[in-house]
Parts: C-alpha cells; structure tokens; sequence
C-alpha cells in the first residue's frame, strides 16, 4: 500500500503493469456505482493512476469483474481498452481461477464437497433464493468447497466457483446452514460492526491479456481479528 502522500487515495495494489492493476479491495469498497453516490473503486483508481503517474488527460480504467460490496478480497481492472476486451473474455469463459475464503456459523456437515442447485434472482430484494430444480428463470450454480480450519464458534471454508452466479456463494452457503459470518440477508444471526460480510476473494490467477503470462495474486485479508487468526492458521 502506498502510503505518505493524503492526496493519494488509500488501494492496495496486489499487482500492476501498464495494462493491469489487481487490488485488495476493502468491504466498503464498491466496484460499480450504486444509489448511494458512494465513490467507486475505479474512480478511485484513476485519481490513484492521476497522481502517482503524473498523468494531465483522463485516465482509462475498466471494470472486468466484480465483488459484492460487503465482500474483501482480489478484483482486477484493465488500465487499456485491449486489455480489457480480452480479460472480460477469459472471465466469460472462467479461464481463470478465483479461490475465495468464507467463515461461516456452523462446521458442514462432510469437510468438503459439491454444492449443485438452480439460483432465481429476485431483483427487488437483490437476494438469490436455491431450488433443488430448475425453475423459471433460474441459472444452475456449482461450487466446490473445503473445511480448512475452525475456531471456538466459527469455520473456515475455502470455495471454488464452477459458476459464477449472483449472491451464489452467500445463497449456496447458506442452503446449507453454512451462513457466512455478518450476511444478514442470508440468515446470519447479526451484522459485522463495519457492514462486511467474512467472505474474502483470497486468491486469483489469470492470463495476462498481452504477455499471456499466468498472473496469481494473493489478497491479505482485512485487518480484523477473526480474519486474521484464521489466516495465521492457513498460511
């Protein structure tokens, strides 16, 4: 992170070259503008890019994927159009791989597994509800995940996305009775202090989109205690 100079704002860069920046967002971080006017990261990243490169015209910076809002962890962004084109498209066609870490309420009941369902979104309530089959309008969602490690009253699973569905991880989860740590919307039984949810996008690995060279970042989880007992015990 760099630090020293106020006007600059506050990202920690996990990786950047001229046509990528990977940062560790925070969980009140929003990657896409929403109605609370809120600054956005890619707003943040250009003044970031303005001002540590000197540069006087706009600065470029393209959204290639994105976090739910309460949700930490590694998010790229394209600093060219070209590069933009061809990440959104290794995304669309996941060749890359997105590992995240969720800390939930109660220990599953195998230590790992497949978790298969239909996702309906309902777009009021922005929530996802599982079905066991297909319904109108629902997407099939598959995620693997592993016990890693637990504490007095909370476990750490790792989980791999085979889908990447809206609310997938928090809805599936949760099907299970797997809530994640502070999701209120998905049944847990009261919020962070912060508004976060304990779901953390660890660890992303992707192609670069000039060098074709394999990117893998690594994001430190945010600086709480629960986040970081855990990753003191998976390190």
């Amino acid at each position: 992170m760099i630090q020293g100079n106020l006007n600059l704002p506050d990202i920690e860069i996990l990786y950047e070259d001229n046509h990528v920046i990977v940062v560790n967002k925070k969980p009140s971080d929003i990657v896409q503008g929403d109605k609370t006017g809120d600054t956005t990261m890619p707003d943040k990243i250009k003044e970031f890019l303005k001002i540590k490169y000197d540069k006087p015209g706009n600065v470029f910076c393209g959204v290639v994927h994105r976090l739910d809002r309460p949700t930490s962890g590694a998010v790229v962004f394209a600093k060219t159009s070209k590069a933009l084109s061809r990440l959104n498209e290794q995304f669309k066609t996941h060749e890359t791989n997105k590992v995240y870490w969720a800390v939930v309420e109660n220990k599953p009941e195998q230590k790992q597994g497949k978790l298969e369902n239909f996702l309906l979104k309902n777009e009021k309530q922005n929530k996802s509800y599982v079905h066991t089959k297909e319904v109108n309008g629902s997407k099939k969602a598959i995620l693997y995940y592993k016990l890693l490690n637990s504490s007095d009253k909370y476990h750490l699973l790792e989980v791999n996305l085979d889908t990447g569905r809206h609310h997938q991880i928090r809805a599936q989860l949760s099907n299970i009775k797997c809530i994640i740590k502070g999701d209120l919307k998905y049944g847990a039984k009261r919020s962070n202090p912060d508004g976060s949810i304990h779901l953390h996008a660890r660890f992303l690995e992707f192609d670069h989109p000039t060098t074709k060279e394999r990117i893998k970042v690594i994001a430190p989880v945010p600086n709480e205690p629960l986040w970081l007992w855990f990753e003191s015990k998976n390190s």
